[in-house]
């Protein structure tokens, strides 16, 4: 039989999950989150109960028996929502629990060379998205960003804007996932979100986008544009909440 351990989709639950295989001595066959359960006669599915506590435990052990890094690592795997992401977590750490902080070092492991894959993948996700949201002023006052970004990477970048508009109510808001990031000049949270009306622009708004599209036009040199390599540094899928595309 097939097992599965089912977690509530947080990030606690995914490290509560961990606690229980190790203090259960159970060897899952994966660790799923519970939008993603497939009904299978093969498969026994146990749900695990979010516990905060024990997902602190294992924090801090990641954190003092392998490395700050590692913790890193695992969280932007979560992130990743990739298939098998769960599981692959687990195998990571059993290995880095047994040899430490050289853990990452060791990319003739496969899962070592997985995890530094899909943290590579989430990371330059978060770098790129940095330089591509684009914020319209509402006439409630709010900038408002909308993204569909592969990975949950939200809540990466808002610190980086938190920063730098901190005079400002902002909100970027993932599309796919219906969360957002929403920043009040004090501090930011994420929040799951729905309008239910539409999002009206403040009117001078549109005059700035001509003017910024107008500028970008303007600054191009025609002889240099190389839609190629365009592409491959901004793909065509973020294109849809470009001012400038």
């Amino acid at each position: 039989m097939i097992l599965h351990y089912i977690y509530d989709g947080s990030f606690d639950g995914l490290l509560t999950s961990i606690y229980e295989a190790y203090y259960r001595r159970e060897n899952p066959d994966d660790i799923v989150p519970e939008d993603s359960i497939e009904a299978n006669f093969l498969i026994q599915d146990i749900f695990i109960p979010t516990d905060r506590e024990k997902a602190r435990k294992v924090y801090e052990a990641i954190e003092k028996k392998i490395s700050k890094e590692t913790l890193r690592r695992v969280f932007y795997v979560y992130l990743s929502e990739l298939p098998m992401h769960g599981i692959t977590v687990l195998m990571y750490l059993r290995l880095g629990f047994k040899i430490g902080s050289q853990v990452d070092l060791n990319l003739s492991n496969d899962t070592v060379r997985m995890v530094d894959n899909i943290y590579r993948k989430v990371a330059r996700e978060k770098h790129r998205m940095l330089g591509l949201i684009r914020f319209r002023e509402l006439e409630n006052g709010i900038f408002y960003s909308s993204i569909e970004p592969d990975y949950n990477i939200v809540g990466l970048v808002a610190p980086h804007f938190a920063s730098r508009m901190v005079n400002e109510n902002w909100a970027i808001h993932d599309v796919k996932r219906g969360i957002a990031a929403l920043y009040n000049r004090n501090e930011w949270v994420i929040k799951d979100i729905e309008f239910k009306d539409p999002l009206i622009v403040k009117e001078e708004e549109e005059e700035y986008q001509e003017l910024w599209r107008a500028y970008f036009n303007s600054v191009a040199i025609q002889s240099r544009i190389n839609p190629k390599l365009q592409k491959r540094n901004m793909p065509m899928r973020y294109w849809k909440y470009l001012v400038e595309k």
